[in-house]
């Protein structure tokens, strides 16, 4: 990405929380990173999954988790969350890669479906109640995550981190070879590349990032729900994806952004903002068919990769 770019992104995070409320910002921070995980996945290796939800709502149960029971600090609570994602992310892929195309999507939507049970009937999780009053506590013993700027930049940090860690897997040969399996799998497979490994490693990345995003969502709100493993925060993601730019690196901030924004601004109509999305997405296809960030991009003539 054009460095350019890099100091406008950490430009504007820099002053987002003088502008706008702290907490809803880290929001957008939170799904920023979950769109651009996805965005490994979809955009980069050209797999849809439908079960993402799983990742990024089980990382938030295990955070919660270690955090308010065992006492871990909150880095150790979000390490502790991204690695049982990671693990998660193992298993899916192994059963889900054998597949291609719609039975792909199907089966991993079916395993997160599954996580989503074990979610509401596991006694730890709280069920319905969801995994309330989970600490701040201290960033290295010293730093106070109550205070609200310092959380702020805390997760604005663990952003960046996630962020720069898909640029680099894009820019580098491994990244190559992902685009190259989204173009064109056979030839790929022609070239003398292992396929199926390459995706399961990808779909590990993205789900750990994923389990990163949802654990830090975990410190910020205090509390890990059903939201978080429910089938709807899978579609939210792709809709991210898709209306910021699929295969670009900033169109998942922009779309995570844009749909976090209408949520928060329409949440008044109740059950209406998901028709409001659902027409802001129509509205997109058919005018931004690369997306808001890609559109822009393609016409100022700027690589968005």
């Amino acid at each position: 990405m054009n460095k350019w770019l890099w100091i406008l992104l950490i430009a504007v995070g820099l002053v987002a929380p003088f502008v706008a409320y702290p907490i809803f910002v880290m929001k957008i921070w939170c799904f920023a990173l979950f769109a651009c995980a996805f965005n490994l996945l979809l955009g980069y290796t050209g797999l849809l999954s439908f079960g993402h939800a799983a990742f990024f709502g089980g990382a938030a149960y295990i955070t919660g988790h270690v955090v308010k029971v065992f006492g871990f600090p909150p880095l150790l609570g979000i390490l502790a969350g991204t690695l049982f994602a990671a693990a998660l992310g193992l298993v899916f892929g192994w059963l889900a890669i054998r597949r291609q195309g719609i039975y792909f999507a199907m089966i991993t939507l079916a395993l997160a479906q599954i996580v989503f049970l074990f979610a509401l009937k596991l006694p730890f999780t709280g069920g319905e109640n969801g995994l309330q009053g989970v600490p701040y506590g201290h960033l290295l013993g010293v730093l106070d995550l109550g205070q609200p700027l310092i959380l702020y930049y805390f997760v604005f940090g663990v952003f960046l981190i996630g962020f720069a860690i898909i640029c680099r897997t894009v820019h580098s040969p491994f990244g190559q070879v992902l685009k190259a399996i989204r173009e064109n799998e056979p030839r790929a497979t022609s070239l003398g590349y292992d396929v199926s490994h390459f995706k399961l490693v990808a779909f590990v990345i993205s789900a750990a990032l994923s389990g990163a995003a949802g654990a830090t969502e975990t410190i910020v709100f205090q509390l890990a729900s059903l939201t978080g493993v429910h089938w709807q925060t899978s579609g939210e993601v792709i809709l991210m994806t898709l209306v910021g730019g699929m295969g670009t690196l900033l169109g998942p901030v922009v779309g995570a952004a844009a749909i976090v924004t209408l949520q928060n601004q329409l949440s008044s109509l109740g059950s209406w903002v998901t028709v409001v999305i659902g027409a802001v997405f129509i509205l997109c296809v058919l005018l931004f068919r690369r997306g808001i960030v890609g559109e822009l991009f393609r016409r100022l003539k700027i690589s968005g990769s």
